[in-house]
């Protein structure tokens, strides 16, 4: 069917003489009638009044698909309507409807024949099919609370209207590629009826368009198409490039895929599936969340105060947080003091680095602060290079499961009254303090010290810090380890020549490489009433392995190989744990000594040696170094054979093989790899580098693990997050620039396993960037209500300022829809 083009400009509505003419009423408050009297166009008669029921269609539910173009009619058309008439017939009872297939428009200035349809899809082949008293119909009948499906070149359709381009979600690119290419869609939405059974990562062959203007956060994506898997041409997306996305539309529903551009893909079963779903929302017969990645539709409210000068009475520097069950905050503060307050940094005064840990309480209730205590600890010597400051001081903070009944509140923390100021070590310990839930005050005379360890404090870093709790009431305890990044050139740690008083500062095989040694580890235990612990079963060692003489492991130790991992968080539906470490600081790789900093994720599932200062990422190797000349490299090292054969290891030579991480980051990219030659040894060469995870990128980078989150159906709260996200794991740094701030997608058959993430998206609107927003991400964590808190560290560096805030996301998009008075069939609420 051939028509004229109309070409005009018209408003998102493209109504505006009749809406000036008082010509257009709609309600969708229960079964009154919607009409539309467009304005004349050019060579155009003045149109009829269009009543449409509200909501169109009824039981018997009905699905127009309307094939017109404007200039030959697609090759898809027969294949997509045959495809659409079969699923109408098949599958479930209450699934199925009728299909009627017409090319010709005036169907939609037919009030009595348009509302007897609950959706209407548009196989169109693009261009200008409807006059405007027709648009001006479709207009009616999606206010009146219609549904609409777009299939491929429906992006083309009606190109002169706004309306209509806000209806499809996005315009194609000019540029986009013709040819059919097998490419893999990333599935992001598990619970939409459209993308609830395909897999995780869905390899088809498609025509794949590229968009004039992204529509993510203007839509609901629910599947995004890999651009490293095909050539995208020079209009590419990049790695947000959605492919299929919903949302509520002028009182109806609209979906839109950009699949379906071949005639094979609607004899494809899983492409039938994906059509299926997105027909039994926008027919009315089931619900879906169409809202839950609208950026409008979340709130970032800063929930706390600056400070009164001179003093910490909101927050202190930001450090840590944890929500109670009863809804609220504890944060701490590691121990920097405010600006005005002058650091001690002379060995020989008693005062050296003395700091003040602070927990404050923040009650969403009252909406106050209370400043629960505060803890003498070693972690105030201000900036500096590395045998200046220090990152030390209160380092973690968890609560007991059963916090409302005990009050107990565990603290990982460096006490200052531990210090030797002659060697330069202090002890890092793990302790329970006993919290009056109707004050918000900690008693700290009920201090009982779980766990404690030494630590060098001659140098400074990479103290780490989390902790967390599994569903069997272990405590897991994230330490760094504790050396200096200045003397192996931003590589692997592993110099072991510099020390203090014969304590190793700049050979993590001391301490994250050793199976002696609780620095660069995370821990496990099973913290008893009295204040001591036992060591569940499962962790890496037993502590009483007979392996080269014995007395070389200890029990404590779940995972080695870590770095600096400031935040873990546990998902206790799976009690797999989540952990993020920062890496060294070469700006780049080297052929040398191996690859550039890399900052890590690790989705982690059971105990295992995750690589540092060994090997990072996907098992890519450092060189060696020893002495008598550290400054010569040795062998690579066997990633899947590791030795600790450092003059400081008093733990095991042969360790556990490596296990590979989850998510890695560089200045190069994200999830950077290499060639690899017969030994497995990667070229290390920018020029041969592969980008798996093309979402992010660092520079300088922090990473700051955040957690899984978790849907209560149960709960009332109208500002929870909604169940799209759950089963997501919350990943960001602590800059805001192409560091990761993302919610990812990981398989269960691979999870652990170094299995590289499904899915990414972006939370950088949702949870805001910038000047005014949450610019340094330090912590995040899902209070019971759903809502998420966020601490923001502040402009400066070991103190806290004026943005220095504790942050509450909420969402505000309301339920699925449709409501479930408006279903079709009654007994199909979902």
């Amino acid at each position: 069917m051939q028509r004229t083009p109309h070409h005009r400009s018209r408003s998102r509505r493209g109504l505006a003489a009749a809406v000036a003419a008082g010509a257009l009423t709609a309600s969708l408050l229960g079964g009154n009638a919607a009409s539309a009297r467009p304005y004349p166009g050019p060579h155009e008669s003045m149109a009829t009044t269009l009543s449409l029921p509200s909501p169109p269609g009824g039981a018997n539910v009905k699905v127009l698909v309307f094939h017109a173009s404007a200039s030959e009619e697609s090759p898809t058309v027969d294949a997509g309507i045959a495809a659409i008439e079969k699923i109408g017939l098949t599958g479930p009872e209450a699934g199925r409807f009728k299909t009627v297939a017409s090319d010709d428009p005036a169907v939609f200035t037919n009030g009595k024949k348009l509302g007897t349809f609950n959706a209407v899809v548009f196989l169109t082949g693009g261009g200008d099919v409807l006059d405007p008293e027709q648009e001006a119909g479709l207009e009616a009948y999606m206010e009146a609370g219609g549904g609409f499906l777009g299939i491929h070149d429906a992006a083309r359709t009606e190109p002169y209207s706004d309306w209509f381009t806000g209806l499809v979600g996005a315009r194609p690119a000019a540029g986009s590629p013709t040819s059919v290419q097998r490419a893999t869609v990333e599935i992001g939405d598990r619970q939409h009826p459209a993308t609830k059974n395909l897999p995780l990562e869905w390899k088809r062959p498609d025509k794949w368009l590229n968009w004039k203007e992204n529509p993510s956060g203007d839509v609901h994506t629910v599947a995004r198409v890999r651009e490293i898997t095909y050539k995208p041409g020079a209009s590419a997306n990049g790695w947000d490039h959605p492919v299929s996305w919903c949302r509520d539309y002028d009182g109806g529903r609209s979906f839109y895929t950009a699949m379906g551009g071949t005639v094979d893909s609607f004899a494809e079963a899983d492409f039938r599936d994906h059509l299926r779903g997105a027909l039994d929302w926008t027919t009315r017969i089931s619900q879906a969340d169409c809202k839950a990645t609208i950026t409008s539709n979340y709130k970032a409210e800063r929930v706390t105060q600056p400070n009164q000068p001179g003093q910490n009475d909101q927050i202190g520097e930001p450090h840590g947080l944890v929500t109670a069950p009863d809804g609220r905050v504890l944060y701490i503060g590691r121990g920097g003091a405010d600006s005005s307050v002058p650091v001690v940094t002379d060995w020989k005064d008693p005062n050296v680095g003395k700091g003040l840990g602070q927990i404050h309480v923040y009650d969403p209730k009252t909406k106050k602060v209370t400043l629960a205590g505060e803890l003498t600890v070693f972690g105030n010597k201000g900036g500096g290079d590395e045998l200046v400051k220090v990152e030390e001081g209160l380092l973690g903070i968890e609560l007991d499961p059963d916090f409302e009944k005990n009050g107990w509140v565990y603290l990982h923390y460096t006490p200052h009254d531990k210090i030797d100021r002659d060697k330069q070590m202090a002890v890092r310990q793990v302790s329970r303090f006993t919290m009056d839930l109707a004050t918000n005050k900690l008693d700290l005379s009920s201090e009982k010290v779980l766990l404690h360890w030494p630590v060098q404090i001659h140098s400074c870093c990479h103290a780490g810090g989390g902790l967390a709790w599994d569903s069997k009431g272990n405590l897991y305890i994230a330490a760094g380890d504790n050396n200096s990044s200045q003397f192996s050139d931003g590589y692997s740690g592993n110099n072991p020549e510099p020390n203090y008083k014969g304590v190793s500062f700049a050979d993590a095989r001391r301490t994250a490489g050793n199976t002696n040694n609780l620095n660069g580890k995370i821990l496990r235990i099973h913290p008893e009433d009295d204040g001591t612990y036992t060591l569940p079963e499962g962790n890496l060692f037993t502590g009483k392995e007979p392996d080269e003489g014995g007395g070389k492991t200890r029990g404590e130790i779940y995972v080695m190989g870590v770095r600096n991992p400031a935040r873990i968080s546990i998902d206790k539906s799976t009690d797999t744990l989540y952990a993020g470490w920062v890496g060294p600081d070469a700006g780049e790789p080297s052929t040398t000594w191996g690859p550039a900093k890399y900052d890590t994720f690790a989705a982690i599932t059971k105990a295992g040696n995750h690589g540092w200062p060994y090997c990072m990422g996907n098992k890519q190797p450092y060189r060696d170094r020893n002495l008598p000349d550290p400054s010569k490299p040795l062998g690579w090292y066997d990633c899947d054979h590791p030795k600790n054969e450092s003059p400081n290891n008093n733990g095991l030579v042969n360790l556990p093989p490596i296990t590979s991480n989850t998510i890695w980051y560089s200045p190069q990219g994200g999830g950077v790899d290499y060639p690899r030659d017969a030994n497995g040894i990667p070229s290390y060469k920018v020029e041969d580098q592969k980008e798996l995870l093309p979402w992010l990128k660092g520079g300088g980078q922090a990473t700051m693990n955040g957690p899984v989150y978790r849907y209560d159906a149960a709960s009332t709260s109208a500002e929870k997050w909604p169940s799209y996200w759950d089963g997501k794991w919350f990943v960001g740094d602590f800059y805001d620039d192409t560091q990761p701030r993302h919610a990812v997608l990981t398989d269960p058959k691979t999870v652990g396993k170094g299995g590289l993430p499904t899915h990414a998206e972006s939370l950088k609107e949702i949870i805001p960037v910038g000047a005014d927003g949450i610019r340094n991400l330090m912590d995040w964590k899902f209070a019971p209500d759903g809502s998420l808190y966020v601490l923001d560290y502040g402009r400066g560096f070991f103190t806290s300022d004026s943005k220095s805030a504790l942050w509450r996301v909420t969402y505000k998009g309301g339920a699925p829809t449709p409501a479930a008075k408006d279903l079709a069939r009654k007994a199909a609420v979902q």
